[in-house]
Order: structure tokens, then sequence, then C-alpha cells
């Protein structure tokens, strides 16, 4: 069997306005992806996606479909789409970085090798270590207080028991935003902060006994990305595990964070990482320094939770008291795949079936 068409169409989708992220990293009020169909000569397709952001990666929509056309396609094109490895190390060989890119292009070999060998793909990743439904916190935008409010209790009318609040802009209304939801939701309400990276380490320690106070159970990227030492810092004052995002992109970022006893929670997930096999390599890199991993989103459609999902059952460090960010559908009023993810009781459901379990609807093929 050979690969014999690489095909990347331009998808967006508008998120709902009434829930739109607002957070230091900027505004995401449309998402300009690409959804990936690889076909091979026996007629089968495997799907991805591409959640492409500049302000993540430096990559876009129109970036990603150029690389795809013209340099990566060129080392999938005639061959064996069994040899998952072989085929990443090719492209990571080709192009540096553009994680989100090539991510997606290794989403589509995995739901087509599941697809090829009749197993889902966390199959492929080894077996579930857990059962398929993945508790969630909802995503809260740097907005007034009434706003915050009015998110939350959306989150609880869809089951979800758990938030992050978005903060990293200005330390006063970052706690008035923190407690108006704390306030309104109670304190069974579990409740994480995620700056984004927009905290200088002197904001971040004035916010820290009121933080405390909260309740709240994550301290997402309170620092610039990279700020290992800072971070350590950070963790020598508080109590609140203290959890990184936007500095471990890579492997080599995640064994600096662990040298550096940077954080108790690495937040991973497939886009950021390059990947589903390297986030994996990521969260047993983790699970050997005594870390636990969430899984984090960049508003991913229902192709791309779909992997995040499959990744979540067979990781073997899955954070248990910290809830995950598999919440990219809910943000949409549209879906581009025949059957979308479910959710239920506050947890996405991992989709049944080989490879990712999803197949995008005929006209975006």
């Amino acid at each position: 069997m050979k690969i014999t068409t690489v095909n990347a169409i331009p998808t967006s989708l508008v998120v709902n306005p009434k829930l739109a992220i607002v957070s230091a990293a900027g505004t995401h009020p449309e998402s300009h992806y690409l959804a990936i169909a690889i076909y091979t000569d026996e007629g089968l397709v495997g799907h991805g996606e591409a959640t492409v952001a500049p302000a993540w990666s430096g990559e876009n929509q129109g970036t990603a479909l150029v690389l795809i056309r013209q340099m990566l396609s060129a080392a999938l094109v005639g061959a064996d789409p069994m040899q998952t490895n072989v085929l990443v190390d090719r492209m990571d060989r080709m192009l540096i970085g553009n994680p989100f890119t090539k991510a997606a292009l290794e989403m589509a070999l995995l739901d087509l090798k599941g697809k090829i060998l009749g197993l889902p793909v966390h199959m492929l990743l080894g077996g579930a270590r857990r059962t398929g439904k993945i508790p969630l916190k909802f995503s809260i935008g740097a907005f007034s207080t009434k706003e915050a409010v009015r998110i939350a209790r959306h989150a609880a009318d869809l089951g979800l028991r758990a938030a992050k609040v978005k903060v990293g802009l200005a330390v006063e209304e970052d706690i008035a935003r923190v407690q108006a939801v704390r306030s309104e939701m109670g304190d069974d309400f579990r409740l994480a902060v995620d700056a984004n990276s927009g905290w200088t380490e002197a904001d971040a320690v004035r916010a820290l006994p009121a933080l405390e106070r909260l309740g709240v159970n994550a301290l997402e990227q309170p620092l610039r990305r990279g700020d290992f030492r800072g971070c350590y810092r950070l963790r020598q004052r508080t109590h609140i595990p203290l959890m990184l995002d936007e500095s471990v992109f890579t492997r080599q970022d995640a064994m600096e964070a662990i040298r550096a006893d940077a954080c108790d929670f690495i937040s991973i997930y497939p886009g950021k990482n390059g990947g589903i096999l390297k986030s994996m390599e990521i969260a047993q890199m983790a699970a050997a320094a005594g870390i636990e991993c969430t899984i984090g989103s960049n508003l991913e459609m229902d192709l791309g939770t779909a992997a995040m999902l499959h990744l979540a059952v067979a990781m073997p460090n899955l954070a248990a008291t910290v809830d995950h960010d598999i919440i990219g559908p809910l943000y949409y009023l549209e879906h581009l795949t025949q059957r979308p993810i479910r959710f239920e009781e506050g947890c996405a459901i991992l989709p049944e079936g080989n490879g990712l379990g999803l197949e995008i609807q005929q006209k975006q093929e």
C-alpha cells in the first residue's frame, strides 16, 4: 500500500461570540485551520486537522497550506503509510518547527494506520489506561466580572464542575474576575487560572495570596515562555501547583522544565507538541520525573479533539486533580465531522471506531 495524495483544505469556523476567548495571548474570535486528507492506492483515507494560530507558533492557515503543498506532501507521497516513525522523522528533517502543521499530517497518518489495521489510535499507543470519559474544565476569557460569571454558569449548565479563568493582564482586575467566579459558583467548583505568559514575576508574587485564598487548584503559565528559573522561585512561594504550557512545546523544553524543577504539571496536546507521538514521549518523560500532565487546547475542532482523547486515555500520567481542556467543539456552533464529539456529565467521550473514530463531511474531502 502506498500514499497517493495529500490534500489540505482551508477550513474556518466562527467561535460562538458569547464564548470567544480573550487572554494575555490575544483574542480567538474565529478559527482558520486546515482539514487534512491522506489517500492510498487501495482507497483508504486518513484525516487530520491543523489548528494553526500564529500567536502560538508562528503558523497560520496560509503558511501551513503552502508548506504542506510545496514541501511536506513530497515526504509522504509514494511512501508506505504504515511507516509512521519514518515519515515523521522525514518531515522533521525537511522542515524545522511548525509543530501544528506537522501534527496534522501525523494525525492523518495515525488515523489511516488505525483504519488499515482495524484499530483505534489509542491501541497504536499501547492501549487504554483508563476509561474514555475525560473530565473537563471550561475556559473563561479575561472578560468583565459579569461576563466571567455568565460563562461560568454556562459551563455548569453543560455539566462541567471546573473552569480556568484567564488572567495575566492587570493583577487587580485578574483577581476580581477569579473572585467573582468563585463567589458565584461556590467552593465545590474547581478553579484554575491561566496567565498565558502575561505576568511578570512580581505580578505573580503579588497575586499569590489572593489566589491561595480563593482555592485555586493550578496556576498555569504565569511567566513568559522559557522562564524556568522564575517558575522554580514561584513554586517555593506557594502551595498552588504550577503548570507549564507555552514553555513546553518540545521534548527538549520538557527536559529543561524537569531539570529546573519548574512545575508540578505539564500541559501537552498534539498540535503544540508536533504530533500525538511526541506528546506521548513528553508524557513519558514527565512520568519518569513524577510529574503529571494535563491536556491543553487551541480550540480544536472535532478531529483534533478526537486526537487529544486518544492521547488522554493512553498516556501514563494523566492528571487526576486538575481537569482537562478537551473543549474545542463546545465553542463552535457548527461541526465538520459526520458525528461530533460527545460530551456528557462534564466529560469528553472518546469516539468509537478505527483510527480517530470520526469522518469528516463529504464537502470537506
